[in-house]
Order: structure tokens, then C-alpha cells, then sequence
């Protein structure tokens, strides 16, 4: 007997839900850096609790124990939405190959990325502890994606649209995007913006670091380049699109880069900056997935009529 299912959720549901998660997962980077760019790391000087009495914040931790409060409770509501989303999925009919343990998971990301940031707060702002919360923040946004582009797919097999050379590029272009962002999190540990005035820096230098940042981000908007014409040259439009988007936003993550470079860092600048690495992820993995295309998935063979036997041939 089939389980019925009192709420079933629709294929465009399933996706909008999908989509709203990594939408969240964006803002609540935005959110920490923010915690970070006010120096309210320490407004809560403990974790879990705010202060050693207290899970909330107090009136004498001032707006600094405020904002870090603040974005503490918006991992609950990134939380929930992982948790619908999971729900959902259970509830979709007919089942999904692959979407659950996408949604699972992205759901168990959350509380790690909690835990890691937790972390950070004990150590008093290990640059280095902060690095992986911000590098686990963008795991959490890959699954998201992943998940996101398998709902608008259908449940066949995966087949190249791309000759396998350009998916080995696509595939190198990924490693580099990954790349960039590692050493942008030890530039970040080196700058100014620890997140508390008493905050540590990685110990690494600064003008030093960010070249080697920057070459890494020469070397990838030279491979991104290189696949808009690859792609174009072998008629994948859907990828050369991609890849278009991928350079479109590069670049104007690169501008973003210089800029607050050399302006000393301001604020805002960084606070883009950020934004700006969750969506060269995005648009990195969106060449990525237009490589290659997934087929509707075969018929189920019809059921031999009722009352009749079926027999192998001898």
C-alpha cells in the first residue's frame, strides 16, 4: 500500500524553496561580514550562550552585542528554510532521485557553520578558524546550487554538451575559482578587519598575500576568457552564456578588489567584496553545470495485463 501524502508540494515550489535557500545562505555571508566590517565579532564574548548568564544580549554590550545577536538569530531563519526545503522534498511526488541528500545536505551545513563560528568567538577571532567559516559558508552555497539546479532537471541520465577537453577546463577553472577564494581568506586574516579591535592577524603580509590573490585572480578571469571562446568556437551556447556571465561578474569583482585595495579598505567596499565572492562562486559553478545536461529519464515499462503469465523462452 502506497503512503499517501496530506500536503504534496509542486515541482515549482520545490524550486522556488531551493532557490530562497541559496538566497539566504548569500545574505547571511553579507550579514557576517557585516558583524565582522562593525568590529562586533566580540558583541557576544562566549558561545553558545552571549554571555556566561545570558543567551541573549544585554543593554550594556551596546549595538555591538546587538548586531552579533542579530546575526546569530538570522542562523535560525536560515535554518528553517533548509528545514522546509527538506521537507518539501519528502513531500514531492513523485520522488526525486538525488534531492535529498542534497537538501540533508545543506540542512546539516547550517549548524556546522554555527558551530565553526562559535569557534571563532572562543578563540577570540582566530583569523584562521574565521577563514573556514567564511570557506564552509560557501560549501553551504555550492550544495544550495547543486540542489537548486537539480529540481529544474529532469531524473535521466547526465550526457556532455561540451567536448571533454573544455569540460577538463571548465573542470580546472572550478579548482581556481575554489582557489582564489582560499588565499582571498588569508588576505582578509592579514587586513585590518579583524572583527574586534584586540582581534590576532595571521601574521602573513598583507601587501605580499594580496599579489598573490591577485594573480590568482588574473590566472582565472584568463581561463573564464578562454572558455567563452571555447565554447563559442564549438557552438555550446548555453555554456559560452555562462561563461559570459562568469566574466561579466569576475570583472566586476576584480574592479571591486582594486579599488578597495587601494582606498585602505573601506567598509562598504569589503562588504561588496564579499558579495561579490559568493556570486563568482555561483556564476563558477554555472559554467560548470552547463558542460552538461541531464536527459529525461526513460518510461517505466508498461505492466504485463492482469492474469496473464509471463514466460521465459526455453
Amino acid at each position: 500500500m502506497k503512503a499517501s501524502v496530506r500536503f504534496p508540494v509542486s515541482a515549482a515550489l520545490l524550486r522556488r524553496l531551493a532557490y530562497t535557500s541559496i538566497i539566504a545562505n548569500v545574505a547571511i555571508v553579507v550579514t557576517g561580514g557585516g558583524v565582522r566590517l562593525t568590529r562586533s565579532g566580540l558583541g557576544c564574548p562566549t558561545w553558545p550562550r552571549c554571555t556566561d548568564e545570558s543567551y541573549t544580549t544585554t543593554p550594556e554590550m551596546g549595538i555591538n552585542g546587538v548586531i552579533e545577536f542579530g546575526n546569530r538569530l538570522l542562523t535560525f531563519v536560515v535554518g528553517i528554510i533548509a528545514l522546509a526545503v527538506v521537507l518539501a522534498v519528502l513531500a514531492h511526488r513523485p520522488r526525486r532521485r538525488g534531492l535529498l541528500p542534497l537538501a540533508v545536505a545543506v540542512l546539516l551545513g547550517i549548524p556546522a557553520q554555527a558551530v565553526i563560528g562559535g569557534i571563532t568567538v572562543l578563540t577570540n577571532l582566530n583569523p584562521w578558524v574565521v577563514g573556514l567559516h567564511f570557506l564552509a559558508s560557501m560549501a553551504v552555497i555550492a550544495a544550495a546550487y547543486a540542489l537548486w539546479k537539480r529540481t529544474t532537471e529532469p531524473d535521466g541520465p547526465v550526457t556532455p554538451t561540451v567536448p571533454a577537453p573544455l569540460r577538463t577546463l571548465a573542470a580546472l577553472t572550478t579548482v581556481v575559482s575554489a582557489a582564489v577564494l582560499v588565499v582571498g581568506t588569508w588576505v582578509t586574516g592579514s587586513g585590518p578587519h579583524a572583527g574586534d579591535q584586540g582581534a590576532a592577524r595571521n601574521g602573513l603580509d598583507p601587501e605580499a598575500i594580496s599579489q598573490v590573490h591577485a594573480d590568482g585572480v588574473f590566472l582565472l578571469i584568463g581561463l573564464s576568457v578562454a572558455l567563452l571562446f571555447a565554447f563559442r568556437a564549438v557552438g555550446a551556447a548555453r555554456a559560452a552564456r555562462a561563461a559570459g556571465v562568469l566574466v561579466a561578474v569576475e570583472l566586476g569583482q576584480g574592479l571591486i578588489g582594486f579599488v578597495q585595495y587601494f582606498t585602505h579598505l573601506p567598509a562598504a567596499l569589503v562588504a561588496a567584496h564579499m558579495l561579490g565572492s559568493c556570486l563568482v562562486l555561483l556564476a563558477t559553478l554555472g559554467v560548470l553545470w552547463a558542460t552538461r545536461e541531464r536527459l529525461p529519464a526513460a518510461p517505466p515499462a508498461p505492466a504485463a495485463p492482469t492474469g496473464q503469465r509471463v514466460t521465459a523462452a526455453a
